[in-house]
């Protein structure tokens, strides 16, 4: 085996541990502070890094082993995910920290593992090619997520999101928009996943 197949098994178990630990960590928070584990399970982020933690984890234990890797639109679905919470949170979501937030386990959920899954996808591209169409079920769970925490707020009385919650101002006409906004950047950042694999996958093929 390869030096560089070590060290790359090893340093994807080694995130997937990482991510695990962060996200235990919030979910022993949201236990005893009375959040409950129905809500830490409602937030996409816990449920995108919780899917690219065992991404992550049976990459990494694949490639010291020689055993079978990760099938690629897996790891495109959890890429995306990952891109997008970490999009989502930077631009819409970092200036919610408070005295409750666990930096360290904030910065791993929400910049280390997006960052690493998406470095993951470009340095190992798709052993072939994967077709537009071929990308669409992955929007399958942001929408059928999008239907649940609508469904479930109004009987918890709780939303994840504030551009999920109906009670801010601007109603279900904020929802929507918001919906539409998040829809489109989820489509187009699975173009541009499947685009930059291919891209990087013809470049690693043997001339």
């Amino acid at each position: 085996m390869a030096l560089s197949t070590k060290i790359e098994g090893s340093a994807k178990a080694a995130l997937a541990l990482l991510a695990f630990a962060a996200l235990a960590t919030t979910l022993d928070q949201a236990v005893r502070t009375g959040e409950g584990v129905a809500n830490w399970l409602s937030y996409f982020t816990n449920i995108s890094n919780l899917l690219g933690a065992v991404v992550f984890l049976v990459g990494g234990v694949a490639l010291l082993r020689g055993g079978r890797p990760v099938p690629d639109r897996l790891r495109g679905a959890a890429t995306l995910y990952l891109v997008i919470t970490g999009a989502v949170y930077w631009t819409l979501l970092s200036n919610t920290i408070d005295a409750q937030t666990i930096v360290w386990a904030n910065d791993i959920v929400h910049g280390v593992m997006p960052v690493a899954v998406l470095a993951d996808w470009l340095l190992r591209p798709p052993a072939r090619p994967i077709r537009w169409r071929q990308g669409l079920p992955w929007l399958v769970f942001p929408l059928v997520y999008l239907a649940y925490s609508l469904v479930r707020g109004p009987y918890a009385h709780w939303y994840p999101y504030d551009f999920l919650d109906p009670r801010l101002p601007g109603g279900y006409q904020h929802v929507a928009v918001w919906s539409v906004i998040i829809t489109v950047a989820f489509t187009a950042v699975m173009s541009l996943l499947i685009l930059l694999g291919g891209l990087r996958g013809r470049r690693r093929q043997p001339a």
